[in-house]
């Protein structure tokens, strides 16, 4: 049988962390098998499904490269792939469930349910219906119609059985029926509650593999309940741990990004993001980590998935996005730092190719994310970049430093090159001719041109300035030294 998995996200908010993982999870479970990946759009919940968040989602599974091959823009045999556009389903299943005896119309309002909670809540008893509309003759329930009752319909739970499933992630899972109620198929509103839909739509979709977070095993006896009722096939169930923040508590938007696009405003590559959510529960070997998406389609194995919960580490998220910035070719680095930094204030468009090339080329490993190219590169970036006081103070404890930096914008002002090789050649040719070692000169120059102490190399950073710039700050250095530092004549 051809394995087909579905993503049924609600339309009510972004595409978090732990969607986007299950979302990854199911699309690499049907590339491995050569099975079809299917985007559904759990919609039923009018007041809270909204356009804009359906789009949100589907820009954040783009943003993954996740591609779906059937669904919302895609079409397929088994749509429509909307499920406020699949009444017609609910209703001929709720018929047929009726029509047999597994289900029954409750005329209970919200109110008595209420107060029926209560009470054995009071008693210390689990609240479940209590099926008092079951007993209800056919007779009855005409009458209550006739009346104006608007009844919602219940599935009628069958007594002592057990419902167990062998799940990939947790092996096998059991539950007594007698721990379940007749819970509700189909609101006195008409719509379908999300049990039901969704077995509906996995028959009529012909989904063979559920993979979803773990917080979904409590639906998966009622939904058992319904396949065997149905005289269906039930789908292969996998379960995924939960995902906590650094806190060990469940993640949410207090750990940070709120959805997974959100980590691209970060500076988070889609290739990162994508390896990462994948190590979120899943190992290959428990020693390789990296991993490109066409990679995990080749390797992705679903019996891998851990059913301990997985942590959301941002060092790890962090560090595994570095090494994806560095696998890059150079082209494609400058092109995604480039635009990043176009996007978020800094545009170089006006700049040559050769010099993009070599800022980025300069920023180096110090860019572990593409936030951080705004940062490390903020010496060229803006015209007066901060200086960090630590580092200021130890170049006013550094002898004759004014000095050395006139000395410096004076021997650069004539270099005709103006190349690497020439800026390095002049300032140790300079630093020979003072007697000093090269780092004498590099360092207050480091301080002088970035404000930092750490800072790419000091050539680089010379030659992405441009002369100008450089004397400017040269000079402005050590004026501001001559009035600050206690080491200047006259102090």
């Amino acid at each position: 049988m051809t394995t087909r998995v579905r993503f049924a996200p609600s339309p009510t908010g972004f595409l978090h962390v732990g969607g986007a993982r299950t979302a990854l999870y199911n699309y690499l479970h049907a590339r491995v098998t050569g099975g079809t990946f299917v985007l559904r759009i759990e919609d039923t919940d009018a007041e809270r499904s909204t356009e804009d968040s359906m789009q949100a989602i589907l820009a954040g599974l783009r943003w993954l490269g996740l591609t779906w091959d059937e669904g919302p823009g895609v079409g397929g045999d088994h749509g429509p792939y909307f499920q406020s556009q699949r009444r017609a389903f609910y209703d001929a299943y709720a018929r047929r469930l009726e029509s047999v005896g597994h289900a029954y119309p409750c005329f209970c309002s919200s109110t008595e349910l209420e107060q029926r909670r209560s009470e054995q809540l009071a008693r210390g008893e689990d609240p479940r219906y209590d099926g008092r509309c079951r007993a209800l003759s056919a007779a009855e329930r005409a009458a209550r119609v006739s009346a104006g009752g608007r009844p919602a319909l219940r599935f009628a739970l069958p007594s002592a059985q057990e419902v167990a499933w062998d799940d990939v992630v947790r092996e096998r899972i059991a539950f007594q029926s007698e721990v379940l109620d007749d819970f509700v198929l189909v609101r006195s509103d008409g719509l379908p509650t999300y049990n039901f839909a969704c077995v509906v739509d996995d028959i009529e979709m012909r989904i063979t593999h559920v993979i979803r977070g773990d917080d979904h095993i409590s639906n998966t006896p009622r939904q058992l309940l319904l396949y065997r009722a149905l005289g269906a096939e039930p789908p292969v169930f996998a379960h995924a741990s939960m995902i906590l923040g650094p806190d060990g508590k469940r993640l949410s938007k207090r750990h940070g990004a709120t959805s997974v696009e959100a980590f691209g405003e970060l500076g988070i590559l889609p290739e990162g993001m994508v390896n990462f959510l994948a190590l979120l529960g899943w190992a290959l070997d428990g020693k390789t980590e990296l991993f490109t998406l066409a990679e995990l389609e080749r390797v992705f194995q679903l019996e891998r998935v851990n059913p301990n919960p997985a942590v959301f580490d941002t060092q790890k998220l962090e560090w595994v996005n570095a090494q994806h910035l560095k696998r890059l070719a150079e082209p494609d680095r400058v092109q995604r730092v480039i635009g990043y930094l176009a996007a978020h204030g800094h545009d170089l468009s006006g700049r040559g190719e050769d010099w993009r090339t070599m800022f980025v080329r300069t920023l180096g490993d110090r860019v572990r994310t593409l936030a951080d190219a705004a940062d490390v590169g903020a010496f060229v970036l803006v015209e007066s970049p901060a200086m960090e006081s630590e580092a200021w103070l130890e170049l006013l404890a550094k002898p004759a430093a004014d000095a050395r930096l006139v000395a410096l914008a004076e021997r650069v002002a004539g270099d005709p090159q103006w190349s690497l090789a020439s800026l390095e050649a002049a300032t140790r040719s300079l630093a020979a001719e003072l007697g000093l070692k090269p780092g004498e000169i590099i360092a207050p120059a480091r301080v002088a041109l970035t404000g930092r102490k750490a800072a790419p190399g000091i050539f680089e950073v010379m030659w992405l300035l441009g002369r100008e710039r450089v004397q400017a700050r040269l000079a402005a250095a050590a004026e501001r030294w001559r009035a600050e530092s206690p080491l200047a004549a006259g102090a």
